[in-house]
């Protein structure tokens, strides 16, 4: 009697999981250490995959911790890698459990890149090997006994786990094995199977009989909701249907039958009888119709042989009254079970192997962290290197040193040849030369590299467009236009970039062409350019006086604060600080990272004192330069001024300017070399992220399009021919009501043959007929009356009524037609025809001879043609 129900398992595509996880473990982690790390873990992932969906499965626990192990890994790998189409883009293709498929088609199955996916398929399939192991334990024995119920509760709450959160994980209508109604009637099922086996259990261990009445009711109850639900959808396989009503029916009749023996012990025998015929009842109609998915004979025997003795006693001793069955008690129910509630991890052998790995949330908030400390620290190197700059510029403009070093005046001053020999030994002009002459060649790289990553996402949207206007409604995937905004925003980005940087290296190139031939003067040898230098002495009288003195101190000072810049500049680049333990700290705490404010709050602590640093640096600098040029205005009015003067004074100027803007260009060129490597790098990943993008949709068209080849094979060639009447049903279309008891499937589930067309209805005879026969031989009997017709539905019970046991839909009958006349042959055409047919006349008993024709016979009475000479055969 015990057939249990198991779900087979989904049927999983080969996936290399390692590359793709790889690919983006080598993008996002710089450490080589931790990408061997991470990279080994995820070759052991793909594994796991291999060894969980890759084979068949044994039905062992072994098996099953296999799966379970799997599903918890892909839930700790989910928070740490964004699975998407346009980020870690694997396809996952999952066949439907229950559809076996057609010669052409082959079966139905769904290819998405979303991880929620396959944790639902994965899912799903320990759900169904769990029901596979339940179904195959002992139930002779406690252990197999506490085994199926635990395997099934389980089952039931991983069924039970994908109806609440499958559709919200796909975004998108899911295969039909994995839709919320088949899998919460798989839950149900396999709910009502762990009830059973309590049943079985309570009833092994002899417990009272008004509990295993409560029990086998309850379990019936499940076995009528998991029927009712599944009772006019194409969901599950049909052979299901049959088991669900059989076993309705049968922990209905257990339940009557423990109910009948409490009602014995307490001598109330009349409802003893009444609950026995019930049971009776109910086993009968699985045994005559579900016989060959249950067999009962052991509870009908069972059943009958205490419905007999429970007669005998009544009918020779206690004489009460048996009750009707709307008037008995209706027995209580006592569920044991419940949904196992899936929380991770599901496997008590669960190590985490990309432990080591940080959440994505983490991920991202440690990227904002990292771009508003790089904001922070850019921003103040930015106000000392402009603070430099200006202080640059105003000695410049005063020039000094020079004025106060320009003592013989016909030599070149100190701080002109310290200038000089720097600019020589960063290369002078042939650096900045090779620098701009570098500049485009790296423009033109990263340019190409870009365009050609567009051009891969313009080429894959086209062909999408183009499938999508030629199979219209059955190109059933995300539009490339939308899912590639991310890619073509990232773009757009880039372009922008790479036009500031067109923009930036063209202002560089005018302010070289401006100071360039100064510059080359400052790399030529001493002697030269003290010949370039006009001669003057303007400040021979000023040497030793109190404002040169002044003048040397301030300039002394604004170096140092020149190289306390340098060194803080240096100290706000080294400072490191590792965020991502406080945003663990966080999420565990709280559930959620508030990036914004820890990361304020951080930077303030870590580089509050830096900034102060800053700002006190610029006030300094803004009162030197201050009195530096309150001191340079009284050394202008003491110093001897003349042509000749004002000639040298304003060379020294150019070639100290010119020094500053080398300074400038060097370090503003090397900045745009090292950005546009950067961004070549940037862009390369771009380009990887595009191709691999383009890949996967290229796969998932490929697929789309054989799945779509099969479908139209699939679809029939010519219209359908519509179907004679005599096939169709009565009340097509419409279903019956549905009623507290659940309607059992038919006997068989077998396609039914078409019905041969109804007979037509007897000729009548008339009165002219009826006296032509009376002329008839005598034993000639008269054509029988046709019968009534019978009354369609005529014995269907009243509507409203419910019937007292499960109720199949009515076989077709054919009533008898007494009156039907066949069309009287030549006696000599078969001679076994005597006593076969229901002749309306009896041959002549004149004529015995076996295969002896009679003469020819008057025209028979209800035979609407003449009837035809008879021809002697010899």
């Amino acid at each position: 009697m015990t057939n249990f129900i198991s779900v087979q398992l989904k049927k999983a595509s080969e996936v290399d999981l390692a590359k793709p996880l790889c690919k983006f473990i080598q993008q996002s982690y710089p450490g080589a250490e931790a990408q061997a790390e991470h990279c080994r873990a995820a070759e052991e992932l793909s594994r796991l995959r291999k060894s969980a969906l890759g084979r068949p499965l044994d039905k062992h626990e072994s098996a099953l911790e296999t799966l379970l192990r799997y599903y918890d890994q892909l839930c700790s790998i989910e928070p740490k890698f964004p699975f998407s189409e346009n980020q870690v883009c694997v396809t996952f293709t999952w066949k439907d459990a229950f559809d076996k498929g057609s010669l052409f088609g082959g079966s139905a199955k769904l290819a998405l890149a979303s991880l929620g996916y396959e944790k639902t398929c994965v899912l799903f399939n320990c759900g169904a090997l769990a029901s596979q192991i339940a179904a195959e334990q002992n139930l002779d024995n406690d252990e197999g006994l506490k085994a199926a119920a635990k395997h099934y509760q389980f089952a039931s709450g991983a069924f039970q786990h994908i109806k609440d959160t499958v559709l919200s994980a796909l975004n998108r209508e899911p295969t039909v094995d994995i839709s919320p109604d088949t899998v919460g009637t798989l839950s149900l099922i396999m709910l009502a199977q762990a009830q059973e086996v309590f049943f079985l259990k309570a009833t092994r261990d002899k417990m009272k009989d008004g509990i295993i009445a409560k029990l086998a009711n309850q379990a019936a109850d499940y076995y009528g909701d998991a029927y009712k639900q599944c009772q006019y959808k194409d969901t599950l396989p049909k052979e299901v249907f049959p088991v669900l009503a059989a076993k309705h029916c049968i922990m209905q009749a257990n339940a009557e039958y423990h109910q009948s023996i409490l009602a014995k012990q307490q001598k109330k025998f009349g409802e003893e009888i009444g609950r026995l015929q019930h049971a009776a009842d109910l086993v009968k109609t699985v045994a005559s119709r579900y016989d060959e998915y249950i067999n009962v004979k052991d509870l009908v025997d069972k059943i009958n042989r205490a419905l007999a003795a429970a007669k005998k006693d009544n009918d020779f001793i206690y004489h009460d009254r048996v009750p009707d069955l709307k008037d008995l008690e209706s027995i209580g129910k006592a569920s044991l079970v419940k949904s196992t509630p899936v929380v991770v991890p599901l496997s008590q052998k669960f190590t985490d192997l990309f432990e080591k790995m940080v959440p994505l949330q983490v991920q991202q908030s440690v990227s904002v962290y990292n771009q508003r400390k790089a904001d922070l620290v850019n921003r103040s190197i930015a106000q000392m290197r402009e603070a430099t700059n200006l202080a640059n510029g105003v000695l410049a403009s005063l020039n000094l040193p020079a004025a106060i070093e320009d003592v013989s005046g016909d030599t070149v001053p100190q701080s002109i040849l310290n200038k000089s020999k720097s600019v020589i030994e960063q290369g002078g002009i042939q650096t900045v030369d090779q620098l701009i002459k570098d500049l485009p060649e790296l423009l033109q790289r990263n340019k190409e590299i870009l365009d050609e990553s567009l051009r891969l996402l313009d080429e894959e949207e086209t062909t999408d467009n183009d499938l999508r206007t030629k199979f219209k409604e059955r190109w059933q995937r995300t539009p490339s236009n939308e899912l590639y905004k991310p890619l073509r925003a990232e773009g757009a980005n880039y372009h922008n970039i790479l036009n500031k940087a067109m923009q930036a290296d063209g202002q560089v190139k005018e302010r070289y062409q401006t100071h360039r031939d100064t510059i080359a003067l400052l790399c030529k040898p001493e002697a030269e350019l003290n010949a370039a230098i006009p001669s003057a002495n303007p400040a021979k009288t000023l040497q030793g006086s109190e404002v040169v003195n002044v003048l040397r101190t301030l300039l002394a000072n604004l170096d140092e604060v020149k190289k306390e810049r340098e060194q803080l500049e240096n100290d706000l680049k080294s400072v490191n600080f590792d965020m991502t333990s406080k945003f663990l700290t966080a999420l565990a705490q709280d559930g959620a990272i508030n990036e914004e404010a820890i990361s304020v709050t951080e930077l303030d602590r870590i580089y509050g004192s830096y900034t102060q640093k800053v700002q006190e640096s610029l006030k300094k600098q803004e009162e030197l330069l201050k009195n530096i040029q309150n001191a340079h205005q009284d050394f202008s009015k003491m110093k001897q001024s003349n042509n000749e003067s004002n000639l040298r004074e304003e060379v020294l100027k150019n070639l100290a300017v010119a020094n500053d803007n080398f300074v400038e260009l060097v370090a503003n060129l090397k900045e745009g070399t090292k950005f546009y490597n950067e961004l070549t790098e940037l862009l390369l990943k771009f380009q990887n992220k595009c191709s691999d993008i383009v890949f996967a949709r290229k796969t998932e068209r490929d697929e789309l399009l054989k799945d779509l080849q099969q479908s139209i094979a699939r679809e029939p060639s010519a219209p359908s021919i519509p179907l004679p009447t005599y096939q169709t049903t009565p009340a097509a279309g419409s279903k019956p009501a549905a009623s507290p008891t659940p309607t059992p499937a038919p006997r068989t589930m077998v396609g039914t043959k078409p019905q041969p067309p109804a007979r037509p209805p007897p000729p009548v005879i008339s009165a002219a007929s009826s006296s032509s026969s009376a002329l008839a031989p005598s034993g000639t009997a008269a054509a029988p009356a046709a019968a009534p017709a019978p009354t369609p539905g005529a014995s269907a019970p009243a509507a409203g009524t419910a019937p007292s046991q499960a109720q199949g839909p009515p076989y077709p009958t054919y009533p008898p037609y007494p009156g039907y006349c066949q069309m009287p042959m030549p006696m000599g055409y078969n001679p076994y025809m005597y006593g076969q047919y229901n002749l309306p006349y009896a041959p002549s008993p004149v004529y015995q001879n076996p295969g002896q024709p009679p003469y020819p016979q008057p025209q028979q009475p209800g035979y609407p043609f003449p009837q035809q000479p008879y021809y002697h055969q010899q």
